[in-house]
């Protein structure tokens, strides 16, 4: 399944969000993988508590925000969470970033090959960044995707 099928399944997109405090936006896209049974709730707290010990090392240049933590921190099936943020934040000490995509793995081959690939590939392209920080609903977001 692709991301774009993934964050559908889930109903894991989320724009125009105004939140300042990086622990909120990684609860936040944490939420609907929760509700619809992807991870569980002890899973964004490992992300922020490896946050805390290890640094914000998931935030690229870009902007982007790519939060995770190890598939036994309580993923049940492989899944994506999409925040677009009104304005940029930094997370821990990071650079700033707008566009938060939380993932979850199963096996720790799959968290490396396919997940954080998945995420390089769709986000390797300047203009996809750019429409994607443009957009105002999650229909725009799949239809861009």
């Amino acid at each position: 399944m692709t991301i774009k099928q993934l964050l559908i399944e889930a109903g894991a997109i989320q724009v125009g969000v105004q939140e300042t405090d990086w622990k909120k936006v990684i609860a936040l896209a944490a939420r609907p993988l929760i509700d619809n049974g992807y991870i569980h709730a002890s899973y964004y707290q490992a992300v922020i508590s490896n946050t805390l010990a290890h640094g914000a090392y998931y935030v690229f240049d870009e902007g982007i925000a790519i939060p995770h933590a190890r598939p036994e921190c309580g993923v049940i099936k492989n899944c994506f969470s999409m925040v677009l943020l009104e304005q940029p934040i930094t997370f821990q000490d990071s650079e700033e970033a707008d566009i938060v995509i939380l993932f979850g793995a199963t096996d720790s081959n799959s968290h490396i090959e396919e997940g954080l690939r998945a995420i390089v590939d769709l986000l390797d392209n300047k203009q996809r960044l750019d429409q994607l920080r443009a957009a105002k609903l999650w229909q725009d977001v799949v239809e861009i995707l």
